[in-house]
């Protein structure tokens, strides 16, 4: 359930303390209409008991004035409580809901494939260079293994099998799930075989389900991983947002496994497949951080303004000035929502900041498409040591956006 801070109620408005001016006049009235209420219906006797005159003509009203002042004051001493009492519990509330809405989470590891990362690229050097100097592959070629037609995608570079044959689409998915799992292998090589680890998993592909679980099981058992996963039925950003609400505490690491692997439609797609380990900072001590993942805000609606809102959040969970940031990714932008993030950016996001869009590079990594810009955004968070603001969709025109920010970490002293 996202962190709302806007729906925290406002505050109570104090009662206005009793006006002296009011009260000296109400009293001056009183002595007034008593002296002349005892003149009129005293009759000529009263005039002969001083006590009993002056007790009539100003003791009597003085005391009723007491008496309301003093339900005056009771009633707003009740209400002063009321408020202070309201806006105490509301205070508690919202510094509740803001600790919790700064939550973030170690990234302890990533792995990153696109069509920009060639053959030799072992660490992604050139590919994350290929990425932030805006080189873009995204063009209309063939479709791998199917001859002759052809359609404007990034795919990843033919590789030959050991049959000698280029590999088809089943055999591509196997091998990009080999080789995230064994860049990650490494990190969890830290960790003892009794550490949980809870996965999402996520693919885009054309190739059929049984394949696709083949695949995963095949190259799950021979990456060496020595833990074993359970499941979290969660999708995209929502995964990170419902873990740093409810699981924050919990001892398990989370891994995001996410391939776009010949996808349908394959047009204007791009094909793609990352890894993330993510930790809990309060329980994972084992291995160094090396950026921060911090919360996710989605956008509550489809406008200019809830877009400002969504960046905005996203910045104040870091908290982060704007000026702070070093460069905007953008993917699975839809169209129609092109122009709001533009002036997104050139209003809210002052100096403006670097922005790269992996759809304009790539296409649209399916699925994979936040993974992919987070992972993008911690290689260069990582290299350049200042933080990074990433928007993702997945390019329908009513879906709403999500904003998120990422920290490189600190230097070990």
């Amino acid at each position: 359930m996202a962190v709302r801070l806007d729906k925290v109620p406002p505050p109570a408005k104090l009662p206005a303390s009793p006006n002296a001016w009011v009260w000296l006049g109400l009293l001056l009235l009183a002595l007034l209409l008593g002296m002349g209420l005892t003149l009129v219906l005293g009759g000529q006797s009263l005039g002969q008991q001083p006590v009993t005159f002056w007790g009539m003509a100003l003791g009597l009203p003085l005391l009723i004035w007491s008496g309301l002042l003093l339900v005056r004051f009771m009633v707003h001493l009740s209400l002063l409580s009321s408020a202070e009492g309201w806006n105490e519990a509301r205070e508690a509330d919202w510094l509740a809901k803001l600790r919790k809405g700064r939550r973030s989470q170690q990234v302890l590891a990533i792995s990153l494939y696109t069509a920009l990362r060639e053959e030799g690229d072992e660490q992604g050097d050139m590919q994350y260079e290929a990425l932030v100097g805006g080189k873009s592959v995204l063009k209309t070629q063939p479709v791998r293994g199917k001859g002759e037609p052809t359609a404007r995608h990034s795919a990843m570079a033919p590789v030959v099998g050991e049959s000698g044959a280029l590999l088809d689409d089943a055999a591509m998915l196997l091998r990009l799930y080999r080789q995230v799992l064994s860049d990650i292998a490494e990190t969890l090589q830290a960790f003892p075989a009794e550490q949980p680890v809870t996965l999402v998993l996520e693919t885009d592909s054309g190739v059929p389900l049984a394949q696709q679980q083949d695949a995963w099981q095949l190259a799950w058992a021979e990456s060496g991983i020595r833990q074993t996963p359970t499941r979290l039925e969660r999708k995209g950003l929502d995964a990170v947002d419902h873990w740093l609400d409810v699981r924050i505490t919990d001892p398990a690491l989370l891994l995001v496994v996410a391939l776009c692997v010949a996808p349908e439609p394959l047009e204007d797609s791009a094909e793609v497949a990352v890894a993330l380990l993510l930790g809990n900072r309060l329980t994972q001590k084992t291995v160094p951080a090396v950026a921060y993942l911090h919360r996710p805000e989605q956008e509550h609606g489809i406008t200019s303004e809830t877009l400002h809102y969504a960046a905005r959040q996203a910045l104040d969970w870091v908290p982060l000035k704007a000026d702070a940031l070093k460069r905007l990714w953008l993917v699975g932008i839809p169209a129609k929502r092109q122009g709001d993030v533009n002036t997104m950016a050139l209003e809210l996001l002052k100096p403006e900041p670097a922005l790269r869009d992996l759809g304009a590079l790539l296409g649209h990594p399916g699925c994979a498409a936040p993974w992919a810009a987070i992972a993008a955004a911690v290689q260069a968070a990582r290299r350049e040591g200042q933080a990074q603001i990433i928007f993702s969709g997945n390019v329908v025109a009513e879906s709403a956006l999500w904003g998120a920010v990422v920290m490189a970490a600190p230097s070990p002293q």
